[in-house]
């Protein structure tokens, strides 16, 4: 029964793994994942499930790696070490601590802890922190990091000793070389929003660092990024464009990744013994992904699948989990102050948004007040951002500023997708909007929806865990389109701006977020007021 296949004049290419990343950015499913990125040539991903546990807690954590199992390409998942990420300066839906990741070490596929956020925690012998790497690491697991300061002095030193492994938050090439002496592997991101390969890689180019310890990685990708870009094909192209040799490139998506996982006799290269994922391509340098093969299994041919991904049954808490306890009026996003300040100005902090890159600006701006109440002021190209909560049913609604985006007229953007938290995020140039909008996603549970002028321009639909869907791919990335498109009618030209828009609540990246408790400080991981 053995099947002979005649490649003559063709590359045959280890399956690209991707180091680090999160199913969820994608919003879909596991299995519609998978069915989105095979074609591209990935046939191993090591995932870590934190957007779900910040809703549904362990519970989801198991949903994700109970599809993950049973796809035809690798899936291996992560525990997720900081739920919540930043303690103390906001509420998720769940708390995951020590207990929760000893019990889940024990399941099948689990192959070590996901990012570890609370880089301050570590830092400084946080018993919690020390404790969840101290038992991935007893059982033989790599424990993955996230160092999102610019600092690499004593801080991040004793970052490093705490235990992570691994670090893809990095962003200039300094930052690759002080990692790497440190003994970590740096993982070299594009997602969709983040493009740190070009600003690192050399590194390797230049200063001739030694390939081996650096990998690839997307971190988030969001549909459309997988349906009309690619997956990690779209990162090894970039690297060879980047002035990387083709071979490095692709050891840093295949064998390099196995090997830091401890895989390196299982996955990564083409020999006896290992797995047979493989790929078929004519041109090493434009990487055409011809054909592609899963555990022997020929799973895609020419762009499109030759196989099916199961799908298991998501349960009604999965499918129910937009709880915003109470039915939003416009008067719930206006902004008052006890009495008009001199000059009817006062000064706010304001999230800056920076353009294809995860960390915020913490900018102060004048803005106006009148009879009390403090005006949008898109004259400036700020907008007022708010986070409703939506696990605990409060209703509590926050509010602040965010400067970047360059809406104008009467708009609001809502999303259930709020990193890492995940309430409910609103950026809006019309209180009436930001209702309307909030009051929409919490009727359909779960998605993006942007309305302008009392009316829904676009939504993308995330029933499941209001972060996933389990349409296919293409139908996903098609509302991504429309939403995009919506965006940029109401004055936005940023790359990916829905991604900067769903970052807006990451209190563990610098410099200003937005929490369900306030506004976040991240450069003294306080809160802070929005007023100065």
């Amino acid at each position: 029964d053995t099947v002979i296949v005649e490649a003559g004049g063709l590359y045959a290419l280890p399956g690209l793994c991707d180091a680090h990343m999160h199913i969820e950015s994608g919003m879909l499913t596991p299995a519609r994942f998978a069915e989105a990125v095979i074609p591209h040539g990935t046939t191993t991903m090591f995932v870590d499930p934190h957007e779900i546990a910040n809703v549904l807690g362990l519970a989801g954590v198991r949903l994700m790696n109970d599809e993950a199992r049973q796809q035809p390409v690798n899936i291996f998942v992560q525990i997720p070490s900081c739920i919540p990420s930043a303690p103390g300066l906001e509420t998720p839906g769940a708390d995951l601590g020590p207990s929760e990741v000893a019990e889940a070490l024990k399941w099948p596929n689990i192959i070590g802890l996901g990012e570890m956020m609370n880089y301050p925690g570590a830092a400084a012998g946080d018993p919690r922190m020390l404790e969840e790497m101290s038992l991935t690491m007893a059982a033989g697991k790599t424990v993955g990091g996230h160092y999102a300061s610019p600092d690499v002095d004593d801080g991040f030193h004793a970052y490093v000793a705490s235990g992570p492994a691994d670090d893809h938050e990095s962003t200039r090439e300094s930052d690759a070389i002080a990692r790497v002496r440190q003994g970590m592997r740096v993982m070299l991101r594009l997602g969709s929003a983040w493009h740190d390969v070009e600003s690192q890689i050399t590194a390797v180019v230049e200063k001739n660092l030694d390939p081996r310890n650096f990998l690839l990685c997307t971190d988030d990708c969001n549909a459309n990024t997988l349906v009309f870009d690619g997956h990690m094909d779209r990162v090894v192209r970039h690297a060879i464009a980047c002035g990387c040799d083709p071979v490095v490139a692709l050891q840093m998506a295949t064998i390099n990744t196995a090997t830091h996982f401890g895989l390196e006799r299982e996955l990564g290269s083409i020999a006896p013994g290992r797995r047979a994922d493989l790929i078929l391509t004519d041109d090493l340098a434009t990487l055409p992904i011809l054909e592609v093969y899963a555990r022997g299994r020929h799973v895609a041919s020419r762009g499109a699948m030759t196989i099916e991904t199961p799908m298991i049954n998501w349960p009604d808490d999965a499918r129910h989990s937009v709880r915003t306890g109470r039915r939003l009026d416009k008067s719930d996003f206006v902004i008052t102050v006890d009495k008009s300040p001199k000059d009817n100005l006062i000064t706010a902090n304001v999230i800056g948004i920076l353009e294809n890159l995860a960390p915020t600006r913490h900018l102060r701006f004048e803005m106006p007040v009148v009879d009390g109440v403090v005006s949008i002021d898109v004259e400036q190209g700020i907008s007022q951002v708010a986070l409703v909560e939506r696990h605990r049913e409060t209703g509590r609604v926050v509010h602040g500023f965010v400067h970047g985006f360059g809406y104008r007229g009467s708009m609001a953007l809502a999303s259930t997708i709020a990193h890492d938290c995940h309430h409910m995020i609103i950026v809006g140039t019309s209180h009436a909007e930001m209702a309307m909008a909030a009051n929409h996603l919490a009727e359909i549970d779960g998605g993006i929806s942007l309305w302008q002028d009392g009316y829904e321009q676009a939504t993308v639909h995330l029933p499941i865990a209001g972060l996933m869907s389990d349409s296919p791919a293409v139908s996903v990335a098609n509302e991504l389109e429309n939403l995009t498109r919506a965006m940029q009618a109401c004055g936005c030209s940023l790359n990916n701006a829905y991604m900067q828009h769903t970052l807006l609540a990451l209190a563990v990246i610098p410099e200003l977020r937005i929490s369900d408790l306030g506004l976040v400080d991240v450069n003294t991981f306080s809160l802070t007021e929005v007023f100065v």
